[in-house]
């Protein structure tokens, strides 16, 4: 392999807002073939490997690596800005646009194989429901027009936060100040548009504003680049309504509001 060939995709992931991978590792994300194929077929290889990799993992990228600065968590600092391009994957996601109750009433609903959309129940063919209202369901009622335009609107207006880590395994909340498409929450075992995946990698550029030590998340700011890491997508899926129930108060011994109604 020409020792070329490394550099030009090091090269070309930095223009990307990658952090610069060690050589060395790049040489073993490379397929093992004679002759390699094209170089832009390389380059999106390595990509994708990065985004399914865990950017905390040893030996991925050149030291110093770019990461959060040590006060930037300080809740008594007022505003201040991201002094550099940071390089994250999201270890948690939450719209705070909607009751903690209604997420567990709807995530019931599914698992039951039905979902509400305005005043009529229907019947759900596949888990192709996101929470932020993007229907992909495929049944004739799921896809009328009042009940697409409620969804959209649903969309548009939820608001989420995030749990982000870096490169050096430290973390900060992150908060939706401006609509970002990308983000929503699947309920679901699928992805698709409008779906944020668990170990998904986003780039947070220079210039960013943090906000006693949450981060202000905004289309200008915030690229999310893709990726996924499969076993923390499914640990925090299947532990979701637990959780939901637990910080809506219906842990064990608590009263379902559902059996005041």
């Amino acid at each position: 392999m020409s020792t070329n060939i490394p550099i030009q995709v090091r090269s070309n992931l930095q223009t990307q807002g990658f952090p610069p991978p060690l050589l060395a590792w790049i040489q073993s994300a490379l397929p093992n073939r004679n002759p390699l194929p094209p170089l832009q077929a390389l380059i999106a290889t390595v990509r994708t490997r990065l985004l399914l990799a865990d950017l905390t993992t040893p030996a991925i990228f050149e030291q110093p690596v770019p990461s959060f600065p040590p006060n930037l968590h300080n809740p008594e600092v007022k505003e201040t800005k991201l002094p550099r391009d940071v390089m994250v994957q999201v270890l948690d996601i939450e719209n705070i646009s909607r009751s903690k109750w209604e997420q567990v009433e709807e995530l019931e609903a599914i698992a039951r194989g039905e979902q509400t959309r305005g005043r009529e129940i229907i019947r759900l063919n596949e888990s192709n429901e996101d929470e932020d209202g993007n229907d992909r369901a495929t049944t004739p009622a799921a896809t009328g027009r009042p009940a697409a335009n409620a969804n959209a609107a649903a969309s548009k207006n939820a608001t989420h936060r995030l749990l982000l880590q870096d490169c050096r395994g430290q973390t900060l909340h992150g908060l939706e100040l401006k609509r970002i498409e990308r983000f929503g929450i699947g309920t679901g075992t699928g992805t698709g548009t409008g779906m944020l995946n668990i170990g998904e990698k986003m780039l947070l550029k220079k210039g960013a504003t943090v906000a006693r030590g949450v981060v202000l998340l905004e289309p200008a700011t915030c690229v999310v680049l893709g990726g996924k890491i499969e076993a923390w997508h499914c640990a925090w899926r299947d532990g979701r309504l637990a959780r939901l129930k637990e910080a809506a108060g219906a842990g064990a011994g608590a009263e379902d509001p559902g059996l005041r109604r």
